[in-house]
């Protein structure tokens, strides 16, 4: 669902010249389009940032189920509700097929769940905003899986093999995601004054934690010159806000929704809208942990945590016996 770049690696790009003679093989596949593959060699540099790009982005969509499961019970039909449960349903698919991802760089899922549960792991800011009423579900459809779309799209092309082809299938499911939010608030913007009133108030609490989800101004992301050239990451944070925004500002006056700024314009000669930044100082007090909703959902991961260990330990035990079964027969 939620690939926020929250940037690692190393403060500067080195030049080719200083490179050994294995990682000027590597940046030159690299530049060659090539996808890096497991068993290929790789900077240690590039293995950690997969690592701490694809976890957080695992974490993301485990995490994201939280708030829209919240909802399930409170569906208002029996076909919203089915559609609520199979888009629930498709975030723990993402963390699965992430997290297998990272596990080709050579960490567990457990040890990078210990991580998220020690806050040495992040998940994207936009899940501890707390979905206060049925229209918030369309809002995080249209505005955070668009958000998410945006980045994931570009992320397809990514350097790393097993990720570009995790985000191939992830996208397919993320753009019905994405629709289902837009559907959903059609029909309450079409509705009655009270839902309508729903729907902008989803808009009014979501649009700057959405802008949020590509992470911070590049002028302060000091690591993404090194990511970009390593094509983890394909577009800088601005550009793919900036591409954000002006697709939605014509879904939102189709939807009859006002926008939440007052400085948003159209720029005759830049091609695109003049925008207000989002308060980048909510966005890192957020991902420090003080955000709405922080310890409500740690608290709720870390209890699923805890009472699934049965679960866990029945298929550990299962798969250490299957091989002795087979050898039986």
């Amino acid at each position: 669902m939620y690939a926020q770049v929250i940037d690692t690696g190393s403060d500067r790009v080195r030049a080719i010249g200083e490179m050994p003679e294995e990682e000027k093989v590597f940046m030159a596949r690299i530049e060659k389009g090539e996808k890096i593959e497991p068993k290929d060699w790789m900077p240690e540099g590039y293995r950690k940032t997969l690592i701490r790009q694809i976890g957080q982005h695992a974490h993301s969509e485990v995490v994201g189920q939280l708030p829209e499961g919240n909802w399930i019970t409170r569906a208002p039909t029996l076909e919203r509700k089915a559609i609520l449960l199979a888009k629930v349903q498709d975030e723990a698919g993402h963390g699965l097929y992430l997290y297998s991802a990272a596990e080709t760089l050579g960490i567990s899922r457990d040890e990078m769940t210990e991580l998220l549960h020690a806050g040495k792991m992040k998940y994207s800011s936009i899940f501890n905003y707390p979905t206060l009423n049925w229209a918030d579900i369309g809002a995080v459809g249209w505005l955070v899986d668009g958000a998410a779309i945006m980045n994931q799209v570009a992320l397809q092309r990514t350097s790393y093999g097993p990720y570009s082809r995790a985000m191939i299938r992830i996208c397919k499911e993320e753009s019905f995601h994405q629709r289902q939010g837009y559907d959903l608030l059609i029909k309450m913007c079409q509705g009655s004054p009270e839902q309508k009133a729903m729907a902008q108030d989803a808009m009014n609490r979501f649009w700057y934690p959405a802008l949020m989800m590509f992470g911070p101004s590049d002028k302060d992301s000091v690591h993404s010159e090194q990511s970009m050239a390593w094509k983890i990451k394909i577009n800088t944070n601005d550009e793919l806000r900036q591409k954000f925004v002006d697709q939605t500002v014509p879904q939102a006056k189709y939807l009859g929704l006002t926008i939440p700024d007052e400085n948003l314009v159209w720029n005759e000669e830049r091609g695109a809208h003049d925008f207000t930044q989002p308060d980048w100082n909510e966005f890192f007090d957020v991902i420090a942990g003080n955000g709405p909703c922080n310890k409500d959902r740690m608290a709720a991961r870390v209890n699923a945590w805890k009472d699934g260990a049965w679960f866990r330990e029945g298929l550990a035990a299962y798969a250490k016996k299957l091989p002795l079964r087979k050898q039986a027969v």
